[in-house]
């Protein structure tokens, strides 16, 4: 599985300077880390799916990108980090592919994952009709405890409406922990950082971690399209300070280990069979 290596490798490199000239590697109000979290995730799916590359390669799937969903019971709206979807009308020629999201989102790729890409089929980018898979990326980077009924009420309101919308929909949860002892918040320095100190958060490690996977793991996930809850959730335990220097994922405790139904991959070859079983007479 590629997703976690190389959302690690995206997020070291900091994006564009805020309004205080600050680069940042993970910024809260951005959703860099979470369309390249996904964007791996669709990666290792396709991958792993036969029937989904079938699907690509006979031009019956497209990609929506921040596509909004409708709950059709409640109306409620939510914007979805990525989906997977059948074609709203006959596919037509686009500019903009999966692969090429790639390149849109200067993700760097090794030469082991870029030869895997290149095997891969393409899936446009286009109008958005019935949604097979909708995946939903949150980090909880900092201040853990205090974001817990956030991320659990967003969590929560994203399958909901994708089921909402669909009960036959495959929804995905991906979760991207920090487990550093420190922390530069990009929402605390709201000011440059090159004219004085930056203010640094102070973490309970692993204590605080260990908190926030304990609290994803009482969302509601589901085994058949009947119950309420995600079909596939998984965890990313990450290690960095948010100051420029290196970032690392954690592969020992408090991190989901192998086999866990949580750990990413579990999560992803789930999620392969799953759709192979659902999609295979679309």
């Amino acid at each position: 599985m590629h997703g976690p290596r190389i959302l690690v490798r995206y997020l070291e490199v900091p994006g564009e300077p805020d309004k205080y000239g600050n680069a940042w590697q993970y910024n809260s109000r951005s959703d860099r880390h979470s369309k390249v979290g996904c964007w791996g995730i669709a990666f290792d799916m396709l991958a792993s799916s036969s029937q989904l590359r079938e699907h690509a390669e006979s031009g019956k799937v497209v990609l929506g990108v921040n596509h909004k969903m409708t709950d059709f019971s409640t109306g409620r709206q939510k914007r979805l980090d990525l989906v997977i979807a059948r074609p709203e009308s006959a596919p037509k020629a686009t500019r903009t592919s999966f692969k090429q999201l790639a390149v849109q989102y200067g993700i760097s790729l090794t030469e082991d994952e870029t030869r895997g890409l290149d095997q891969l089929p393409d899936i446009p980018v286009a109008n958005v009709g019935a949604v097979l898979v909708a995946l939903e990326a949150k980090a909880c980077m900092t201040a853990h405890v205090k974001s817990l009924p956030r991320l659990y009420d967003e969590l929560n309101s994203s399958h909901l409406c994708v089921h909402g919308a669909s009960s036959s929909a495959l929804a995905i949860g991906y979760v991207q922990v920090n487990n550093s002892d420190s922390f530069v918040s990009s929402v605390m320095n709201n000011f440059s950082l090159a004219d004085r100190p930056a203010i640094t958060s102070k973490h309970r490690q692993p204590d605080d971690t260990l908190r926030v996977i304990d609290k994803v793991k009482e969302i509601p996930r589901r085994s058949k399209s009947s119950e309420v809850g995600f079909d596939g959730v998984g965890l990313s335990v990450l290690d960095f300070a948010n100051d420029g220097g290196p970032v690392s994922i954690v592969s020992a405790p408090p991190a989901p280990q192998q086999g866990d139904s949580f750990h990413y991959d579990s999560m992803i070859v789930r999620m392969a069979n799953e759709y192979d079983a659902t999609f295979g007479k679309i």
